[in-house]
C-alpha cells in the first residue's frame, strides 16, 4: 500500500483561520481600492493564493505584503509578472526573490515592532520595504553600487523613513549600529560570517542561506549565552545569488561542465520531502508502485496558474557542453494546460547566461489528459552563452495530477 506524506506547508495552511484571513484581506483590499492602484487586485490575489493559502500565518506580515507595491521594485518589462510567485531579474546577476520566499524568511525571522534589523543584500529594496512596516528600524547593505543607489532612491521616493541604506560589503556588517535584534541575509556565503555573529545581540536571530550556488540550505541561527544554535530549515533548500566581496574570495567553485541531477529518483528524503529539490509546491511524496526504486512524487493542482512543481539548479558551461540528454518517467491524470504557453505539465530547463540573464527555456513534454507511467527522453541543445540552468518539473500552472520519477540528465560535450 502506498504511503502518502502531505507537504508540511499544506498542514500549516489548514491551521490558519479562514475567517481571519478573509477579514484581513478585506481590510487590505479597502486600503488598496482607495489608492486607485491598477495592481491592487493582483497584489491581493498574491497574498491570498501564494502566501496565506501556502501557510504564511503572520497577519501583520500578510498586511505588509498586501500594501508594498512589488511592481515598483522591478524593471518595467517585468511589472506584469510582479505578483506571480516567482523571482525576477534586477540586473547585475541579481534577482528579487519570489513573494513566498520573502514572506517565509520574514516570518521565520519573527520581526517585532521594537526590533532593529540588519539586512545583507538590499537588491531591489523590496525585502527592506516589507520589513519597514513590521519593525522599528531597517539597516540594509548592498555591495553593488548601482543597485544600492537605485534601491535607496526608490525607498526614499516611496516614503520609507525607517530604512537606512548603505553601499558596502555585507560580510562586514554594520558595526556602528550593532547590536541588531535580527539579521536577514539574502545572498549566500558558504558559512555564517563572523562579523555578523558578533553584531547579533544575545537572544537575537539570524536567517541565512548557506552553501554553494546550487546546493544551499536555509538556516536559522540563534545566539544564546554567546553561543550559536544553528537549525536547518530542511523543507526549503534554495538557490540564492552568492555573497560577493570577502565571501566570494574564499568560495570553492563547482565544475560547470559536470552537470547532473541529484536525487532524481526521489529516494533520499527527510520528513516526506525529497532532498536536493528546491521550491517544492503542492508536492506529495509517495512510496510503493514506483517505476524505479521505491519512491516517486506527485503534483496536484486544481487552480489554473497556481504553482505545483519542484526545481533543481546546476552549473553549466555552454562552451563545453553542447546538449543535455534528459530522461524522465511520468504518469498523468486529467492533465490540462494553464493560460500561458509555459503553464503546462512538463519538465522545463531554463538556461541562464552571464549575470543570471535568462536565456531560452526547453520543454520536455508537455503532457495532457490521462496516461500510465511512460518514459520520455529528449536531447536538449545548450546555448553557447549558458553559465547555469534550472530544471523545473511539475504542473507549472496546469491542472490535474502528475507523478514523476527517475529524472536523469547527462551532459554531452562539444
Amino acid at each position: 500500500m502506498s504511503q502518502h506524506h502531505s507537504h508540511t506547508r499544506q498542514i500549516a495552511a489548514s491551521l490558519l483561520s479562514l475567517a481571519t484571513v478573509v477579514a484581513m484581506l478585506t481590510s487590505v483590499a479597502g486600503v488598496m481600492a482607495q489608492s486607485n492602484d491598477p495592481y491592487a487586485k493582483s497584489r491581493l490575489k498574491m497574498v491570498e493564493t501564494n502566501l496565506a493559502r501556502e501557510g504564511i500565518k503572520n497577519e501583520s506580515l500578510l498586511r505588509a505584503m498586501g500594501s508594498v507595491p512589488r511592481h515598483l521594485f522591478c524593471a518595467p518589462k517585468w511589472r506584469e509578472s510582479a505578483y506571480f510567485d516567482q523571482s525576477l531579474p534586477i540586473g547585475h546577476g541579481q534577482t528579487m526573490e519570489s513573494p513566498f520566499f520573502v514572506a517565509y524568511m520574514t516570518e521565520k525571522l519573527d520581526p517585532r515592532p521594537d526590533d532593529r534589523v540588519l539586512e545583507i543584500g538590499t537588491g531591489s529594496g523590496y525585502q527592506a520595504a516589507v520589513l519597514s512596516g513590521l519593525v522599528k528600524e531597517v539597516y540594509t547593505i548592498e555591495i553593488i553600487e548601482a543597485l544600492g543607489k537605485k534601491a535607496a532612491g526608490l525607498l526614499k521616493e516611496q516614503g520609507y523613513r525607517n530604512i537606512y541604506p548603505r553601499i558596502g560589503d555585507g560580510y562586514r556588517g554594520w558595526p556602528e549600529h550593532s547590536p541588531f535584534d535580527k539579521i536577514i541575509v539574502t545572498c549566500s556565503p558558504e558559512d555564517v560570517p563572523q562579523p555578523l555573529i558578533d553584531q547579533l545581540r544575545d537572544g537575537g536571530k539570524l536567517i541565512i542561506p548557506l552553501g554553494e550556488g546550487f546546493d544551499q540550505e536555509l538556516c536559522i541561527v540563534e545566539k544564546k549565552g554567546g553561543e550559536l544554535v544553528k537549525n536547518k530549515l530542511l523543507l526549503f533548500p534554495i538557490s540564492f545569488a552568492p555573497m560577493r566581496g570577502i565571501s566570494d574570495a574564499n568560495r570553492s567553485v563547482p565544475d560547470p561542465s559536470q552537470s547532473t541531477i541529484r536525487n532524481g529518483g526521489f529516494e533520499d528524503e527527510v520528513n516526506g520531502c525529497p532532498k536536493r529539490w528546491h521550491f517544492r509546491r503542492q508536492l506529495t511524496y509517495e512510496t510503493g508502485e514506483a517505476p524505479e526504486g521505491r519512491s516517486f512524487v506527485t503534483f496536484t493542482n486544481r487552480e489554473s496558474g497556481r504553482a505545483a512543481m519542484a526545481s533543481q539548479g546546476f552549473p553549466l558551461d555552454g562552451t563545453e557542453v553542447a546538449s543535455l540528454q534528459v530522461d524522465v518517467q511520468a504518469k498523468g491524470q486529467n492533465l490540462k494546460f494553464g493560460r500561458t504557453p509555459l503553464e503546462r505539465p512538463s519538465l522545463q530547463v531554463q538556461f541562464y547566461g552571464a549575470d543570471r540573464k535568462p536565456l531560452e527555456i526547453a520543454i520536455v513534454g508537455p503532457w495532457e489528459e490521462t496516461f500510465d507511467w511512460t518514459r520520455v527522453s529528449k536531447l536538449i541543445p545548450v546555448p553557447a552563452e549558458t553559465q547555469g540552468a534550472i530544471l523545473r518539473v511539475g504542473l507549472n500552472g496546469g491542472t490535474g495530477s502528475l507523478s514523476i520519477d527517475d529524472v536523469k540528465m547527462k551532459a554531452v560535450r562539444r
